[in-house]
């Protein structure tokens, strides 16, 4: 019999293998889901040579608050006596978080982070020149906060501290322009710049000039200078880019 905590562990365990498993393609579009049977989780130093390792059947509410999760991503549709069948890529909701996080962690993360890279370019030029006519002083020395924070961490540019600065700079870049849309890509954003630290594509030390560029940028909007913030922010996002082409071939 589990308990509460081995329903959220297997929650989490089955919701991650059958997420990746969509992603990345291992169970193809129109495909049904397959019986959940998950690894026991257990120490595998622990476990005797000649035995296998046990395995443990999720309950029927997990499975079903799994595939709701699923569904609400986009990942698969629920029919009466048909179970749950995977969808098609164009349905997946690719702005949720988690399906950003499978995406960069499965065999075509490169592709994915192009994609968000272009979006950023799309995005985030525009919201430097709103946020010079929006931006409220909180929001502007937050933006100060965040920028100031990236250079005192420049030398672990590829740590927690110099994301959390850099994440936190351009959450609020998209918040101070004003445009509920864009603010609500805040967590796209965010999942990229989380994504390009997790797999290694963050240098150890910062560039200095894009270093250099996001204090300008905010020192822009400080200004009210919306055309030269907008031109910062887009050499910050090209920068990125080609950081993350230069790493990726490299690797």
């Amino acid at each position: 019999m589990t308990s509460p905590t081995d329903d959220i562990s297997l929650h989490d365990r089955l919701l991650n293998e059958w997420g990746m498993a969509i992603i990345g393609g291992a169970i193809a579009p129109g495909d049904r889901l397959p019986e959940p049977v998950m690894a026991d989780g257990g120490d595998p130093s622990h476990t005797p040579a000649h035995e296998a390792p046990t395995r443990t059947a999720p309950s029927r509410s997990v499975t079903r608050e799994v595939t709701r999760v699923l569904e609400s991503m986009g990942l698969v549709t629920v029919r009466r006596k048909a179970g749950a069948t995977v969808n098609p890529v164009d349905m997946w909701n690719v702005f949720d978080p988690q399906v950003i996080r499978w995406r960069l962690g499965g065999a075509y993360r490169l592709n994915a982070l192009n994609e968000l890279s272009q979006l950023r370019a799309a995005v985030e030029p525009m919201a430097a020149r709103l946020a010079a006519a929006a931006a409220t002083p909180k929001q502007w020395g937050t933006l100060t906060e965040a920028a100031v924070g990236m250079v005192s961490h420049a030398d672990r540019a590829n740590e927690s501290e110099y994301l959390n600065a850099d994440m936190l700079f351009h959450r609020t870049l998209l918040e101070a322009s004003g445009n509920l849309m864009f603010a609500a890509l805040g967590d796209v954003v965010a999942s990229t710049l989380e994504g390009r630290t997790a797999h290694e594509l963050m240098p150890s030390v910062a560039n200095q000039e894009a270093l250099d560029l996001h204090v300008e940028v905010a020192a822009l909007i400080r200004r009210g200078d919306g055309a030269g913030a907008e031109a910062a922010m887009r050499r910050i996002v090209d920068e990125s880019a080609d950081a993350i082409t230069r790493i990726a071939a490299a690797g």
